[in-house]
């Protein structure tokens, strides 16, 4: 096993089942699966198989990171169940990374990070230096303050339209999002709050056919 600490980081609030495990600061495995469905099924076998990638057990973990969105309600709440379940019964912290942090890990400077949020509307967060605004929703055409002279990277959903109204720079994102959320909670995870679903935007009216799993307060 690596000398560090090893962290699990999963994500379910896209269409994909990601899993990485991360030491010392290097990603050791990664696997993503493209799924539209099938996730609260899927997530823990695949957990299960990462591990077992590097000859790991549950118990050689010192913490977790996770997905807490915004995107997929159900996905989101799949993947913070699990995180606070495996947490509490290993004794370990479990740490949440939102999706548009995790977009923009690794850019230098100021970074633009947007996620599609249906409807003509995008979830968008800008980060870096000199501070940044908390995630929102809002549109193209109405975009949070990017700081004065900033000249921010932008990337993610309608990283060209936003661009072109900040002074900015298309950019891609330079690792997996599961890569991102274990890198980011090895980083964070001492005092770590525990993590909770983070969706900007309220539910439908009409509730999933699938029940999500119970987010306890």
């Amino acid at each position: 096993m690596p000398p560090e600490p090893l962290i699990l980081g999963f994500d379910t609030s896209a269409a994909h089942c990601a899993a990485a495990l991360v030491s010392g600061g290097k990603v050791l495995t990664h696997v993503r699966e493209d799924m539209a469905r099938g996730q609260a099924e899927r997530l823990m076998p695949l957990l299960e198989e990462v591990l077992a990638d590097q000859g790991a057990t549950w118990g050689d973990l010192s913490a977790i990171g996770v997905g807490i969105g915004p995107g997929n309600f159900t996905g989101i709440r799949i993947s913070v169940a699990a995180a606070r379940g495996l947490a509490l019964s290993l004794g370990i912290p479990a740490v949440g990374v939102s999706a548009l942090e995790a977009q923009a890990h690794g850019l230098p400077g100021v970074v633009v990070s947007s996620l599609d949020a249906r409807r003509e509307m995008l979830y968008l967060q800008v980060l870096g230096d000199g501070g940044g605004t908390g995630p929102e929703l809002c549109s193209v055409e109405r975009l949070p303050e990017v700081p004065t002279g900033a000249a921010p990277l932008c990337v993610g959903h309608m990283a060209d339209e936003i661009a072109a109204r900040c002074a900015g720079t298309v950019t891609a994102p330079t690792v997996e999002p599961a890569e991102a959320i274990a890198l980011i909670a090895e980083t964070r995870r001492n005092g770590a709050a525990r993590p909770a679903p983070l969706y900007i935007r309220p539910a439908d009216a009409a509730p999933p056919r699938d029940a999500g799993p119970v987010i306890l307060p």
